[in-house]
């Protein structure tokens, strides 16, 4: 355990500590968070590669007070360094990204340019390598009885912790926190695109037994024939149908009530901060009107836990990068509650 008889929690926070001002080492922290910095196939927006060196200098201002939770953070959180290699490989894969995007989004046909298919061959390689070092850095953490937050990054980035999970704990089901479904098959010609990650998660990774979506307000009609096609696998919440809910008269404890009874017993939390009103996340790659309150989601996840379901992992992602820190401020208060969360979870 940590010595934190030297530690002011209502103090300024030390920025030679670790990620939140927190004394923790990796030994002696129960809760590990991995930084993924990687954004090869994102459609719109860039910059969530570098996001999680700003969350991290965000995370000084985040008081360690939680009115609920407040021995949470006793247990130990830790960051551990960004893998500059990862960062370097996204950055080289993302430019062969857009010229891929930008010569087949004219309609060209990508078998008549070797350049092309090469690109697409080397960016499907990168983001399988992507899944391969996420899955057997989180299943060592895993296996050392450590609890394990990943912060990307785009939403392809949790695939190889969420198999991860799956070996270490069996069954679970995800409750997916997006403005977007991400159930296209190889978005863009890509794999393992941000936008197929839920897909990919459901035909590769069997112990997955349920997906129930929040939040979503922007998809495809074959996303759409998914979701009613397999029912019994995955329940959608969409946007539009949340709202007229509570403009009708129900509350949200309701719909909350009515979500959690969707989810098994064991609860994988994906965090797409698109998910949230855009005006906490305004720089996220792919912005979309609608969406979640914080405290709506908080809340849930509240709930979740008071049902007794357990919240074994969860993932953060998209958090842009903007002019100001605006962004990151947000995502390293989301962050700060999700932490003490899944600790209360498994306390």
């Amino acid at each position: 355990m940590a010595d934190l008889s030297h530690f002011d929690p209502n103090g300024p926070s030390n920025p030679r500590n670790n990620i939140f001002g927190l004394p923790f080492h990796e030994d002696d922290a129960r809760l590990i968070i991995l930084p993924v910095p990687w954004e090869v196939t994102v459609s719109y927006g860039s910059g969530t590669s570098r996001c999680t060196e700003h969350v991290f200098n965000a995370s000084m201002q985040v008081d360690v007070f939680d009115a609920e939770h407040n021995d949470s953070w006793k247990h130990g959180y830790y960051m551990r360094p960004l893998d500059r290699k990862i960062l370097m490989k996204s950055d080289y894969l993302r430019k062969e990204a857009e010229l891929y995007i930008d010569y087949t989004s004219k309609g060209e046909a990508l078998e008549k340019n070797a350049f092309m298919c090469k690109s697409l061959k080397e960016i499907n390689e990168g983001s399988a390598n992507l899944n391969k070092f996420v899955y057997e850095q989180t299943l060592e953490l895993l296996n050392r009885g450590k609890l394990v937050a990943l912060l990307g990054g785009d939403h392809s980035t949790p695939f190889g912790y969420i198999k991860a999970i799956g070996e270490k704990h069996g069954e679970f089901g995800i409750l997916q926190i997006d403005a977007h479904c991400d159930l296209r098959k190889a978005y863009e010609g890509f794999q393992y695109s941000h936008a197929s990650v839920m897909l990919n998660v459901l035909e590769e990774i069997p112990q997955v037994n349920k997906l129930v979506q929040i939040g979503i307000r922007d998809y495809c009609e074959e996303e759409s024939a998914y979701i009613r096609n397999n029912s019994s696998r995955v329940a959608a919440y969409f946007d539009k149908n949340i709202k007229e809910r509570q403009f009708e008269g129900e509350s949200w404890k309701q719909i909350a009530d009515e979500i959690i009874s969707k989810l098994p017993e064991k609860v994988y939390l994906s965090f797409d901060v698109d998910g949230l009103d855009p005006k906490l996340c305004p720089h996220t790659g792919t912005p979309v009107p609608g969406g979640f309150e914080t405290e709506q989601i908080f809340y849930l996840v509240k709930k979740i836990i008071v049902s007794g379901r357990k919240l074994i992992g969860f993932d953060l992602v998209e958090i842009g990068i903007g002019e100001t820190d605006w962004d990151a401020n947000v995502g390293a208060r989301v962050l700060w509650k999700l932490c003490n969360l899944i600790v209360a979870s498994n306390s």
